[in-house]
């Protein structure tokens, strides 16, 4: 380890910056665990910013020309200067990583700006749209970028403050389905696995960072294909937490696989920070009985005994008895006796009116009930059993019944009748006593995602299609476990897709008048299968009409926009119902609201300068709490909102201290100075409720440390 050290030495002597790369693989491999999970971290990721303007000192990549579908130069070049020539834009240009210079000319237009990972980034926020329905709610936030730079963002606003996070990341499947380094990742590649485990690495050290390590939960969804590294890249990223997985039925139909079983399921790694654990619920999800989440369940069973042993009317002759049913109404008139095991069932004369119902299996065989006459008679009455159809021809019957464990939870008030259905059976409702622990295996209609993520996106988006969104009522139950206690929670979704999780929130807000808030991280990439025709009309991206098919701008944002105005894009209303634990018509909407983002990049001494106030803005109003209104422009250099304040001028201290002792909802103070001293001074005079925070030191110093993870 000495000689490398001294070999590493004398390379940064000569040549630094080849030096410090060296420096920074060997402390990598240094670092790298005898066992455990060990993987490449390669070099570090890059994403093009095709709507941003290129200036001097950019990182750029070439364009190919408009109509190709060829991948393109894919060097990085660096502007070295700009001008005008022929009234075009030009950009002088220069190679990096190569010893022998090379130069270059190239229209500004033609070039695509590129951020390395490694490279400190000082974002903003511009507004692109927000629908408002929730009066003085908190606003749930959707921001169209790259998630790791987005991560990094929320590192200034979040820090610590977040509740819940929710992804469902790319699966690794072989399939087009993520990139890295600006290449599709396909089933070929030798190192998928490897470059799948940096990438999620990379962004699972953020999300840490944000959630609230005293209460706090990070769900993963993942199928087979990675389940096994990435429950050991979650425990190593999460040593200190509490981890399980569970094994959720997602398409009871069945995904074929070649030469396989037909796959129904997926898994979902719970991993808890703190004192986090599971709430207790109605629902034990392994027994569904009509629905999702926290809905009332019990479960009826068939009386007629079934099974490949004792199932047979000779086995229990107590068990076969009739159960007499009126002709006309097709109700329970009466239940007899038990008969001879040598009596002939077609000899017991019914009542009149009546016709004889018996345990018979499809197949006409004589089965049994699993109960005594008496204790069927006492279930009926009680409405703790029903008949569920009988067949006057065949003389067969059905009749669902409540088995001891039950009636057990009706009897010590787990749950209420509240009435009686029209075929006799008890309607009941979950009392607050109930206390179901979740088990970890999910079998759930409402988890079906064909039904209720892909059927369902169709209503809100007609027309419109996505790969493989979620059961909209298996994201809201998988975040009620943790938040449900917690009505101002703060939930995170960095693989955002078609927005589920945001709108899984919204509806645990109307179950409960909750005021939680989501931030939705995705980018605008357009699917695979459509980008070649896109290029071959000579569109590319950045281009409005590239950009109108991209995954935030054509299937999330509008997605959201249904969900709380209940309208399609088309101004049309929504059809269908909402079901499970909160039935009511889609049309309806939610009294919620939402802004949309796109995240820009500024420039470090603009923003110093305060000359780039309105692309920080939004990210002030978002540390406040994204409640009321966002300070734009501080008028006369000072401004109060519902929950924050800025303050540009200190000699108008005094009138912005007053303001922010009137105002008891403040929680945030941003003052903007270079001076330290004067800084305390404000410091020392807000209440002790308000946080105070320097501008812009806070700001570029929160983004200089978040340089160079890699």
């Amino acid at each position: 380890m000495s000689r490398l050290t001294d070999l590493i030495r004398k390379a940064k002597a000569k040549d630094p910056a080849l030096g410090a790369d060296l420096e920074a693989e060997f402390r990598t491999m240094s670092d790298r665990r005898v066992f455990g999970l060990n993987f490449e971290r390669h070099r570090p990721e890059a994403v093009e910013l095709p709507q941003r303007t290129v200036r001097k000192g950019d990182k750029v990549r070439v364009l190919p020309p408009r109509g190709s579908t060829e991948r393109g130069d894919q060097r990085l070049w660096r502007v070295t200067g700009l001008e005008t020539v022929n009234g075009a834009r030009v950009a002088r240009l220069a190679l990096l990583g190569v010893e022998e210079p090379e130069t270059l000319a190239v229209v500004a237009d033609d070039l695509a700006v590129v951020a390395e990972f490694r490279d400190p980034i000082y974002p903003g926020l511009v507004s692109t749209g927000r629908v408002a329905r929730g009066g003085d709610k908190p606003f749930h936030s959707v921001i169209n970028a790259e998630n790791y730079h987005a991560l990094q963002t929320l590192l200034y606003t979040h820090r610590g403050k977040v509740d819940a996070i929710y992804i469902d990341p790319p699966y690794n499947t072989g399939a087009k389905d993520w990139k890295y380094n600006n290449d599709y990742v396909d089933g070929e590649d030798l190192y998928r696995h490897s470059k799948w485990l940096a990438f999620m690495e990379r962004r699972l050290l953020l999300a840490k960072e944000l959630l609230n390590s005293d209460d706090s939960v990070l769900i993963v969804t993942i199928d087979e294909k990675e389940y096994l590294r990435l429950g050991l890249l979650l425990e190593q990223t999460f040593p200190d937490a509490t981890m399980q997985m569970v094994t959720t039925c997602i398409k009871p139909s069945g995904s074929q696989r070649a030469g396989e079983f037909s796959r129904v399921d997926e898994y979902v790694y719970f991993v808890m920070l703190g004192k986090a654990r599971p709430a207790s619920s109605s629902s034990d999800m392994l027994r569904d009985g009509s629905g999702g989440g926290a809905e009332a369940q019990l479960t009826w069973h068939g009386l007629r005994r079934r099974g490949s042993t004792d199932w047979r009317r000779a086995h229990r002759p107590n068990g076969f008895y009739p159960v007499f049913v009126e002709i006309t109404s097709g109700r329970i008139h009466s239940v007899g006796e038990p008969i001879p095991v040598e009596l002939d069932r077609t000899e017991v004369l019914p009542p009149s009116g009546t016709f004889a119902a018996w345990p018979l299996d499809p197949n006409g065989d004589e089965s049994r009930w699993q109960i005594s006459p008496a204790r069927l008679r006492k279930q009926l009455d009680e409405g703790t059993a029903y008949l569920r159809s009988a067949d006057v021809v065949t003389g067969s019957g059905s009749i669902a019944y409540l088995k001891s464990g039950d009636l057990k939870l009706l009897a010590d008030g787990a749950f209420l009748a509240s009435g009686r259905e029209s075929d006799g059976h008890i309607r009941v409702e979950s009392s607050q006593a109930l206390t179901r622990r979740p088990k970890t295996m999910w079998v759930m209609d409402s988890h079906d995602a064909s039904a209720y993520g892909t059927a369902l996106l169709s209503r809100f988006l007609p027309g419109r299609k996505f790969p493989f969104p979620k059961s909209l009522y298996a994201v809201e139950d998988g975040l009620r476990f943790f938040v449900t206690a917690k009505p101002n929670a703060t939930v995170i979704d960095f693989f955002s897709g078609s927005g589920t999780t945001a709108h899984a929130i919204m509806r645990l807000n109307r179950q409960d008048g909750g005021r939680r808030r989501s931030i939705s991280l995705t980018n605008n990439e357009v699917s695979a299968d459509e980008q070649g025709a896109l290029r071959r009309r000579g569109l590319r991206p950045g281009d409005p009409g590239w950009e109108m098919y991209g995954i935030c701008d054509h299937i999330t944002k509008p997605r959201l926009e249904a969900a709380v105005t209940g309208l399609t894009p088309t101004g049309d209303s929504v059809k269908g119902d909402y079901k499970f634990t909160d039935e009511f018509p889609m049309s309806e909407g939610f009294e919620e609201n939402v802004e949309f983002f796109t995240l820009t990049y500024e420039s470090p001494w603009r923003v110093a300068r305060n000359r780039d106030f309105a692309a920080i803005a939004p990210l002030l109003w978002l540390r406040a709490g994204s409640q009321g209104r966002r300070i734009e422009a501080p008028l006369n250099g000072w401004d109060v909102a519902e929950t924050y304040g800025v303050l540009q001028d200190l000699d108008q201290t005094s009138a912005f201290l007053a303001r922010v002792s009137e105002v008891g909802s403040i929680r945030v103070a941003f003052v903007v100075t270079n001076d330290d001293r004067r800084f305390q001074m404000v410091c020392a005079a807000l209440p002790d409720r308000v946080e105070a925070v320097r501008l812009y030191e806070s700001y570029l110093r929160n983004f200089e440390i978040n340089a160079g993870r890699e």
